[in-house]
């Protein structure tokens, strides 16, 4: 069985290998938007991760109807994201704040999909939201460090958002075609971003960019073949390998060590400052991905210790009378 599978060495190694990528992937969005513009990088992101592997892995068994809005949540996420980046966001705390997504994805489930809120998922939103807030008062301490703007928090949150409506699309196409292929969608679906992108570069940022691309540094060139080749395709393709061959409860939780490289790096590589609000912003975020991830487990290990300790029923007492 999937769920008696030993988690061995190998395993291990592709589960951190996946952690770090997914870490490093914001310093590297931070390290490229240098030399190319928000929409630019979105187009050869895209590029990057398509080719070559569109020429040798085949269509998936999904229409269209489900890559393109696939593709198109991608094209929302990622270019809210870059934006964000651009106008004030750092790396360090975008890590943190993308994780928002796992709350988004659960409230879109009910309303859209009418899935119900376990009391896990109800104490992690509280905590979410209070992370909010501890985001929402450093704007009001101005003598803090690791000042963002709030037009970057907005949009780091929309792509968050965007993320989330990702996955939603993922599990109704999981639903309408159970066992697809995963690489093959992540591939194909690829492929819609890449005009948008494309066109919204041209149309909407300074004619003076246009070119921008062309004088790239080498540097920037790697940043973007990481994230195509190596934060969209490896890792997506080693994340899918772990929960084919593993639960997902055994898996997911490593998920927990993105936002903590993504944290360091950030500030190590980059120099970013983190205030004393953002640092209990960040704490509350991370504890309410813990309290969802493993709030379930405890509680069912707590509940058979509750009942030992309130002693026997009373005669009687479920007798109704």
């Amino acid at each position: 069985m999937k769920n008696q599978t030993p988690f061995g060495g190998r395993d291990l190694a592709a589960a951190l290998a996946v952690v770090v990528i997914w870490g490093l992937n914001f310093v590297a969005m931070k390290f490229s938007l240098r030399d190319f513009t928000p929409f630019q990088l979105g187009t050869f992101r895209y590029i990057f991760a398509v080719l070559p592997l569109v020429l040798f892995v085949r269509r998936p068994q999904l229409s269209w109807g489900w890559l393109v809005p696939a593709g198109l949540a991608q094209l929302g996420q990622f270019g809210l994201l870059f934006v964000a980046l651009q106008v004030g966001m750092t790396a360090a705390l975008a890590s943190v704040l993308m994780q928002t997504q796992v709350f988004f994805t659960t409230l879109l489930g009910v309303f859209l999909l009418g899935e119900r809120l376990s009391g896990a998922m109800r104490a992690g939103l509280v905590l979410a939201a209070l992370g909010l807030v501890c985001f929402g008062l450093n704007f009001a301490d101005h003598g803090g460090t690791g000042g963002i703007t709030l037009l970057a928090l907005a949009l780091n949150l929309m792509a968050a958002l965007m993320w989330a409506a990702s996955n939603i699309i993922a599990r109704k196409a999981q639903a309408a075609q159970p066992g697809y292929d995963a690489l093959q969608f992540v591939v194909w679906m690829s492929l819609v971003p890449i005009l948008p992108f494309a066109a919204m570069a041209w149309l909407f940022e300074p004619e003076a960019t246009r070119w921008q691309w062309m004088h790239a540094s080498v540097g920037g060139w790697l940043g973007v073949a990481y994230l195509g080749w190596f934060a969209t395709i490896a890792a997506y393709a080693l994340w899918t390998g772990l929960l084919k061959r593993h639960a997902a409860n055994r898996v997911a939780p490593f998920s927990l060590g993105v936002p903590v490289i993504g944290l360091a790096a950030g500030m190590l590589t980059l120099g970013e400052g983190v205030s004393a609000w953002q640092w209990a912003g960040s704490a509350c975020i991370i504890a309410a991905l813990v309290v969802v991830m493993y709030g379930p487990r405890l509680w069912a290990g707590l509940r058979p210790l509750s009942r030992a300790a309130s002693g026997p029923a009373a005669p009687g007492a479920n007798s109704g009378k």
